[in-house]
């Protein structure tokens, strides 16, 4: 009989490889990652307790506990844990459309510049892109050109915080106010953040979550679509659980009554006779199902949540003070004065031209690992062409040559902001 102990023994001081310490930590030798998941032996026994002992493989207790505590962390109603932060940006604008009755070419605003996923899903769902330009104060997109493109068809804002560095929020909600349109968030890249004292998530009629490696809290790979409308949110798990009509979850799904009372009934107008509401259908779906062994690694990143978002505030903070000291040309975007970042990176804007690509060059030969501000202008991207033409957005086509970030994790040690400020200091610009 496996048991907790021996899964303890086992485990024993598992450390993540992305933790780092004065005495595994070699400078110029070991890789600093410019993010990665924030865990210790308690995810890992939690995840081998759950797999081995769990009643559920599958979505289960694990993910609902988990459901229940980030709603609560995030001042949301219902939160329904998927399997990726893409899922989740697919199955809100799936249930978004059905909700409110959008039409095919309605149009969604949305930034060029950003992730693939956050665009690909609108197209997909046979709605209507509409790409506003950068501005250069924050990298979000232009609030003074954003108005100009609002039309009888436009139905959201879908709202993708620069690395969790809000525009500006209180014109969002006056011009969503003043046209009756949606904020819709993609929070992959914001959890934490905040606009005046509030989640940015508690704008949003809807918004997704990541918990990819990288992100604020991981649970290896999943998402989170959260909602404060109970529609809104039985569309969601519909559209993610095959788009079974049935809600029963846990141990409803064994009985035979099941939630509703009447599993067994006349539920097809077109069938004259008794079926399973298991298996009636009433919307097109995915099976996007994350692992019981998900929920569980979820339960214990937010037992670590506040020390995760002082440690990244701290990370930014001090990788930007050591980069423009010493580095002439470079600066970092605007936080605007409501603004409470809790940053997933630290982004760099390089206004001498060249610097960006040197740069770059020299932080990763010594073991400084970088990123591209994503895509830079999805236009230019073969599989994202066909949307629009790119030279319509000329800042975000100089994104790619300007912009890049590298972490601000929370696994960032003083050993490791020695090193970084001992490379930077030897960075010469010619």
């Amino acid at each position: 009989m496996i048991t907790k102990e021996n899964i303890q023994s086992l485990v024993g001081n598992h450390v993540s490889p992305y933790i780092y310490n004065a005495k595994t930590f070699k400078p110029g030798e070991t890789p600093i990652y410019y993010s990665g998941p924030y865990w210790d032996n308690k995810e890992t026994e939690a995840a081998m307790d759950s797999f081995l002992n769990g009643r559920w493989v599958t979505t289960g207790e694990s993910v609902f506990k988990f459901e229940r505590q980030f709603g609560k962390r995030f001042n949301t109603k219902y939160s329904h844990m998927v399997n990726s932060g893409s899922s989740a940006n697919l199955v809100l604008i799936a249930a978004l459309k059905r909700r409110f009755n959008w039409e095919d070419d309605d149009e969604i605003i949305v930034s060029p510049v950003g992730f693939a996923t956050t665009i690909s899903v609108i197209y997909q769902h046979r709605l209507k892109p509409i790409f506003i330009d950068i501005e250069w104060e924050t990298l979000n997109f232009d609030l003074d050109l954003l108005e100009q493109k609002i039309t009888p068809k436009t139905k959201a804002i879908f709202v993708s915080p620069v690395l969790g560095n809000p525009p500006d929020f209180d014109r969002l909600l006056a011009i969503a106010e003043k046209y009756n349109i949606l904020l819709v968030g993609d929070n992959c890249d914001s959890l934490g953040s905040k606009w005046d004292g509030k989640y940015l998530n508690e704008y949003y009629v809807a918004f997704s979550n990541s918990f990819y490696p990288a992100h604020h809290i991981s649970t290896g790979e999943g998402g989170m679509v959260c909602t404060n409308d109970e529609e809104l949110k039985k569309l969601m798990v519909s559209i993610s659980w095959w788009g079974r009509d049935c809600y029963c979850v846990g141990a409803a799904n064994l009985a035979s009554c099941g939630t509703c009372g009447k599993r067994f009934d006349k539920w097809l107008d077109s069938y004259d006779g008794i079926i399973d509401h298991k298996y009636v259908f009433s919307e097109m779906g995915y099976n996007l199902k994350p692992l019981d062994l998900q929920g569980a690694i979820g339960v214990e990143q937010l037992k670590k949540l506040d020390e995760i978002e002082t440690n990244r505030r701290t990370s930014k903070e001090t990788l930007e003070k050591i980069f423009t000291d010493n580095i002439p040309g470079l600066r970092v975007p605007k936080t605007l004065d409501k603004a409470d970042p809790c940053w997933f990176g630290t982004p760099f804007i390089c206004e001498e031209e060249g610097l960006k690509h040197k740069l770059v060059q020299f932080l990763e030969d010594n073991k400084i690992q970088t990123r591209n501000y994503f895509a830079g202008n999805i236009l230019l991207h073969p599989g994202y062409s066909f949307l629009d033409d790119s030279s319509k957005y000329p800042e975000a086509n100089k994104v790619l040559d300007k912009v890049f970030f590298i972490g601000a994790a929370p696994h960032y040690t003083q050993e490791v902001f020695d090193y970084i400020e001992s490379v930077i200091k030897n960075f010469k610009n010619d």
